[in-house]
């Protein structure tokens, strides 16, 4: 019983017991409130009392064991929070070092912020950097730029919309050559130690490749691939797939839309997805880069091997996945039927 004690505030509960000082309850303790008054006045029927609150046995018995009719704050929550807790107890000096080398290299992470501070003589752990970086960042004390911050909210980086380029349309299926060619680059390191690039396309139904060199990995470079594509198969692309690389945004791009050809943008960090042409440039690697050639050639003479190299492949050398037919083979014996 609650001896007349109101249900709105504390007050006297048992007189010359003691007193309260006045506080009205939360609303979640007074619905437990709620609960008792029911138990008390229908018989100490526990199960009546839940079916009337709606509420489990559990829960019920739970606060009626906390409950005291001389407290009511014993129907309060009690703070999952505990009572004593831990201060960080880091180097000021650690903290200062850690906050100015994040600010100056804001990709840099704990691994890399926690090397520099030990080869600089403090005594901190990896975690202990991580721990400082989180505790400084939700004090707001870190600058960081926005693209760092958006990632670490969890928030997807906005891409810029294109013209011309669409995402994969995966209820697309290449029946016929042509319906689908996929285009990818291939870095090459020559003798000189000069950087070069190898833009290489693969039919995805018929095998035919096209290969061409160049000193530049940009986008004019690439939609020059579009006339090798022309010279060297014999059926003009439906679509053709890349990544998300730059080399094949702007000029590329409007080369595609002026010719008619769709142009398919795989997600990030899926080369899988243009299996095809991955395996020609590994082919490439093995039967052109691999086989110790004084690989001197000027970009001109490089270009005349690849169109060697493109006939051999497309022209003499048996396929397996073709059943030990060339592409050529292959491609005609499609059109024929």
């Amino acid at each position: 019983m609650r001896y007349g004690v109101s249900m709105n505030t504390y007050g006297t509960i048992v007189p010359k017991l003691f007193s309260l000082k006045s506080k009205s309850l939360s609303r979640p303790a007074k619905q437990r409130l709620k609960w008792m008054d029911y138990y008390q006045t229908h018989n100490h029927n526990a199960r009546l009392t839940c079916r009337h609150f709606g509420i489990s046995p559990d829960v019920f018995y739970r606060w009626k064991r906390r409950y005291s009719p001389y407290d009511l704050r014993s129907l309060e929550d009690i703070p999952s929070r505990p009572t004593n807790t831990r201060h960080p107890n880091t180097d000021p000096l650690a903290i200062k070092r850690i906050k100015y080398l994040r600010e100056l290299h804001p990709r840099w992470g704990k691994k890399k912020i926690h090397a520099i501070l030990v080869s600089e003589g403090f005594s901190i752990s990896e975690s202990g950097v991580g721990r400082t970086l989180h505790r400084l960042r939700i004090r707001g004390l870190l600058n960081e730029p926005p693209i760092v911050t958006a990632r670490l909210a969890g928030k997807k980086r906005r891409y810029a919309k294109r013209l011309h380029a669409e995402r994969r349309d995966w209820a697309y299926l290449p029946k016929l050559p042509g319906d689908l060619v996929q285009l990818d680059t291939l870095h090459i390191t020559t003798c000189d130690h000069k950087r070069r690039y190898q833009f290489t396309a693969s039919d995805y139904i018929s095998k035919h490749t096209a290969r061409q060199a160049s000193h530049s990995i940009t986008s004019t470079a690439a939609s020059h691939m579009l006339d090798t594509i022309a010279q060297r198969m014999p059926i003009t692309p439906k679509v053709i797939q890349v990544d998300g690389g730059s080399e094949f945004k702007a000029v590329f791009e409007k080369a595609c839309a002026q010719r008619g050809i769709r142009l398919f943008v795989l997600p990030p960090h899926s080369p899988k997805l243009n299996g095809m042409v991955e395996r020609m440039n590994r082919t490439s690697r093995e039967e052109i880069y691999d086989l110790g050639l004084d690989f001197t050639l000027n970009i001109e003479e490089h270009n005349q091997l690849l169109e060697e190299q493109d006939h051999i492949y497309n022209h003499i050398r048996p396929h397996e996945a073709l059943g030990l037919r060339t592409p050529d083979e292959y491609y005609k014996s499609i059109i024929t039927n």
